[in-house]
């Protein structure tokens, strides 16, 4: 059965490797330059915070900006830093004929089948949306971080889209990847392309066509570690986890899934001495063996529309979920095979967990939204302690960004274009809230003493001056 919706201080128990963020149970030390970017989606050690940047904790239209530019096109993915580069993902109408053909059109779904219908079925959850009719050019943006000028901008694909995608979000869900000498922009249906720093392609590769619940669109972003790269595909088709060569493009392995549509990011950690590819669904979290593909364990537990990316430390991931539901395990790392109802399970709640947004992972606690609204709550991550049960931010007015945690700060970001900013605390301190005149889904990245804050209309480089 497929059903899901679309969209998309740390602890430092990571280990970065071969210049490239790996979240590490061991808790060895990282290299500075993975710790001083925000390379992918959910920062370097893909927990949500950072253990180098400071930005400001307060700013308005007219205050602390270094730079706003207006961006091309659309989309929720998050802003990716490397250095002097801002990497921005987007789908660009184009109005007019495709340059690449697109894929046959579908048959319309049969009617009724509702939420959670069978595989393939369309059901009438959400209203799905239109059989789009524009092409759109999905495009890759180098920016400069200094200024929000473009390097340069590449398209990697030209087409109509073969399906829709949810009300509240565009065709570019998706979040690129970088290791400071290559970047991977993966647009899902439109592929994974490989370019260098200076825009050049090196290698792309098509994956097939999606067919998402509903029509609802995709999301999940790639993972990368050392010379691997990580695209898990769920749909309402067959589906697979598949890892890549990243100097090459060459397949390195490929595992059949049986699963929902998945919007969730693959997390990559080492536990052991063992690096694992683990994926968060909703009828199993699985383990992949990095350098096989081989499944180490899987889990139960999880509710439908399993949404948010885990994230890992002391010896554990946390893997939330909160459609029709509430789900939080605490699962120890170092363990085989299926571990649902067994002592592996650290600790858990059923209570205000996240529907879309990933939970953060910083000084110690667990930070998560309640649903998709502005409800916060903090955990002791390494006892399940409550810290902060379900505290209302009346300020925040929906919430699809995932928080982030940088300079003893959290940062929860609303889609009215607010931002409270929280002292990380056992109590609830709010810091201070800010507001800016756009709509805010894409989730935050944060470097040096840099905030990028991706609207539906502008890019936000927010510093102190």
């Amino acid at each position: 059965m497929k059903s899901r919706l679309v969209v998309s201080r740390l602890v430092l128990t990571g280990a970065l490797a071969s210049s490239i963020y790996l979240v590490s149970s061991a808790g060895s030390p990282a290299a500075a330059p993975e710790l001083e970017n925000w390379a992918q989606w959910r920062g370097p050690l893909g927990s949500g915070g950072s253990a180098t940047a400071n930005p400001p904790a307060n700013w308005s239209e007219t205050t602390n900006i270094r730079w706003k530019v207006k961006l091309p096109g659309i989309g929720t993915s998050t802003p990716v830093v490397w250095n002097n580069f801002v990497f921005v993902q987007s789908a660009v109408p184009v109005g007019a004929k495709p340059t690449v053909a697109p894929a046959p059109q579908p048959a319309p779904p049969p009617p009724g089948g509702g939420f959670g219908g069978r595989r393939g079925r369309g059901g009438g959850f959400g209203g799905g949306s239109m059989q789009p009719t524009e092409p759109y050019a999905f495009t890759l943006a180098c920016l400069d971080r200094k200024t929000g000028k473009t390097i340069w901008q590449k398209i990697v694909k030209q087409e109509i889209p073969h399906e829709g995608h949810h009300p509240d979000h565009g065709f570019s869900s998706h979040s690129a990847v970088t290791n400071g000498k290559l970047v991977f922009a993966y647009f899902g249906s439109r592929g994974l392309h490989c370019f260098d720093m200076k825009g050049n392609l090196k290698w792309s590769k098509d994956l097939g066509r999606m067919q998402t619940r509903n029509s609802f669109g995709e999301g999940s972003s790639p993972a990368l570690h050392g010379n691997t790269v990580v695209v898990n595909w769920d749909h309402q088709g067959d589906d697979f986890i598949v890892a890549f060569n990243a100097t090459t493009g060459k397949e390195l392995w490929r595992q059949r899934r049986d699963e929902d549509t998945s919007w969730s990011t693959p997390l990559i950690v080492t536990h052991g001495g063992v690096t694992q590819a683990i994926t968060a669904a909703t009828n199993r979290i699985r383990s992949y063996d990095l350098a096989s593909g081989k499944q180490i364990w899987e889990c139960a537990g999880m509710t439908a529309n399993t949404i948010p990316t885990p994230v890992s430390g002391n010896g554990m991931i946390y893997a939330t979920s909160g459609f029709r539901g509430n789900a939080l395990l605490a699962i120890r790392l170092g363990r085989q095979g299926d571990l649902t109802g067994t002592d592996a399970i650290a600790w858990s709640h059923n209570r205000n967990t996240p529907y879309v947004p990933s939970p953060l992972l910083y000084d110690g606690r667990l930070y998560f939204i309640g649903n998709n609204n502005g409800i916060v709550s903090c955990f002791d991550a390494k006892t399940g302690k409550p810290l902060i049960s379900a505290e209302r931010l009346d300020a925040l007015q929906g919430v699809y960004a995932s928080p982030v945690g940088a300079g003893g700060k959290v940062y929860l970001v609303g889609r009215n274009g607010a931002t409270v900013v929280l002292k990380t605390s056992d109590k609830l301190e709010v810091v201070a809230t800010n507001t800016l005149n756009d709509r805010i889904d894409a989730s935050p990245a944060v470097a040096g003493k840099d905030l990028f804050l991706r609207g539906h209309q502008h890019l936000y480089c927010i510093a102190a001056k």
